[in-house]
């Protein structure tokens, strides 16, 4: 279902600056496509657009977003990763979200690898970087400091 790989590889995140963006509190608090409650994930893309688009997608807020910050986050070598084959989990991209949920939290439960790359469901040509906080590997990641998102306001018409 899956493969394993080492290397370098670089993630984007975006989130409000207001809390600790990289951290996993949102998703276990709220659960996500690749994880549910009760697991610390952080969740990120492989672009920075990817990740502006994957948070346009899922706030909904109809407006700027005015606390927005991103970081990038550096995935160095020795730092484990598996890459899930889409082809082989059936509904992962389904929207109530059992396959990828049930997928990830055997990952996780299993702590097979610090980073998981998965499909994206809005940017079908990119992957998401889905992060175990608890990993043991989590502490070879290093983030850079947050930045302001300067978001076009031609995205909120």
């Amino acid at each position: 279902m899956a493969s394993q790989r080492d290397g370098p590889g670089r993630a984007y995140r975006i989130a409000d600056r207001r809390r600790k963006i990289f951290d996993g509190e949102g998703s276990a608090i709220f659960g996500g496509r690749w994880n549910s409650p009760g697991r610390r994930v952080i969740y990120a893309a492989e672009s920075y657009a990817g990740a502006m688009l994957e948070v346009l997608v899922n706030a909904n807020i109809g407006r700027i977003p005015k606390h927005h910050a991103w970081i990038e986050i550096l995935i160095g070598e020795g730092v484990s990763v598996e890459e899930l084959d889409a082809r082989k989990v059936r509904r992962w991209d389904a929207p109530d979200q059992r396959a990828s949920r049930a997928f990830g939290d055997q990952w996780y439960d299993e702590k097979r690898s610090t980073v998981l790359l998965v499909p994206s469901t809005v940017v079908r040509a990119e992957r998401n970087i889905v992060i175990n906080q608890e990993h043991a590997g989590f502490r070879k990641l290093r983030s850079s400091k947050p930045k302001p998102v300067i978001w076009d306001e031609r995205l909120f018409k």
